[in-house]
C-alpha cells in the first residue's frame, strides 16, 4: 500500500499510491501506510496513534496488513494470526470507530508465487482467514483482496504476471544495479491494477456507511 519515494524513478509502487486518481476532488486519499510494518510495529511505532488522533467523524480507514505479521524470525515485527495480529485488527476497527471514522479491512494482496505446474500457491496462512472472520464478527466493510489479486495473478500466468512486480535483469533498470526479482512488491503497472480492483469492490459493497466514497468514485 505504501508510497514509494522518487516515484518518477523507482519502479517501485503502493497500490494506495495510485488511489488518489481514480476519486473525485472531495475525496482525499491520505496514504499512512510504510513499508515493512506489521500490525504489532505499526502500533509500537506510534504509527496508529498519529492516525487514531487525527480522526475525524465520516473518515474511511483501509487497513490492509499481514505481509509481515508473517516474519516469524523478527520479534518485533511477527504475531500469531490467532491471536495478537486479530487482536491488533479488533483494535484498529473499534478505536476508528470510537472517533465516528468508518474502518474498511482488506486481506493481504497475493505474491506471484507460481509453483512449476503453474499453479499459485498461497503464502499468507491463517492471516487472511482472520481478517474475514474480524469483519464478519464486527461488521465490517470488507474487501477480499487476496482473492481478487489471485485472479489477477492467474489472469497474467506465471510469466506475465512479472510485469505486476519488479523483475528487471542487471543494467535494465537504472535504479537497480543488479538483477530484480520481487514477487511481493507491485510495479506501478501492477499497483495500478490492484488500485482498480479495490474501487471496483468498493462499488459492489452494500453498506450505507460507504455512500460517499462510492459516490466520490469518478
Amino acid at each position: 500500500m505504501a508510497s514509494k519515494q522518487n516515484p518518477d524513478r523507482n519502479p517501485e509502487h503502493g497500490w494506495m499510491q495510485v488511489l488518489q486518481p481514480f476519486f473525485k476532488d472531495n475525496i482525499k486519499v491520505e496514504n499512512k501506510a510504510v513499508n515493512g510494518r506489521s500490525t504489532k510495529s505499526f502500533i509500537n511505532e506510534k504509527r496508529w496513534d498519529s492516525i487514531y488522533n487525527k480522526l475525524q467523524k465520516g473518515d474511511y480507514v483501509f487497513i490492509e496488513f499481514g505481509h509481515n505479521d508473517e516474519k516469524i524470525n523478527d520479534s518485533t515485527r511477527y504475531t500469531n494470526p490467532n491471536t495478537a495480529y486479530r487482536y491488533n485488527l479488533i483494535k484498529f476497527v473499534k478505536e476508528g470507530r470510537e472517533k465516528g471514522a468508518i474502518p474498511v479491512l482488506l486481506t493481504s494482496i497475493a505474491r506471484r508465487n507460481f509453483n512449476e505446474k503453474g499453479v499459485l500457491v498461497p503464502t499468507h496462512g491463517e492471516y487472511p482467514l482472520q481478517v474475514r472472520l474480524v469483519a464478519q464478527e464486527y461488521k465490517v466493510p470488507f474487501i477480499d483482496l487476496e482473492y481478487h489479486t489471485e485472479q489477477l495473478e492467474q489472469k497474467y500466468g506465471p510469466e506475465k504476471s512479472k510485469e505486476l512486480h519488479l523483475h528487471f535483469k542487471k543494467g535494465e533498470q537504472a535504479y537497480y544495479s543488479d538483477d530484480k526479482a520481487d514477487d511481493t512488491h507491485l510495479s506501478k503497472k501492477g499497483a495500478t491494477e490492484v488500485a482498480q480492483i479495490v474501487v471496483n469492490q468498493i462499488k459492489l459493497l452494500d453498506d450505507s456507511s460507504l455512500a460517499k466514497l462510492q459516490k466520490g468514485i469518478k
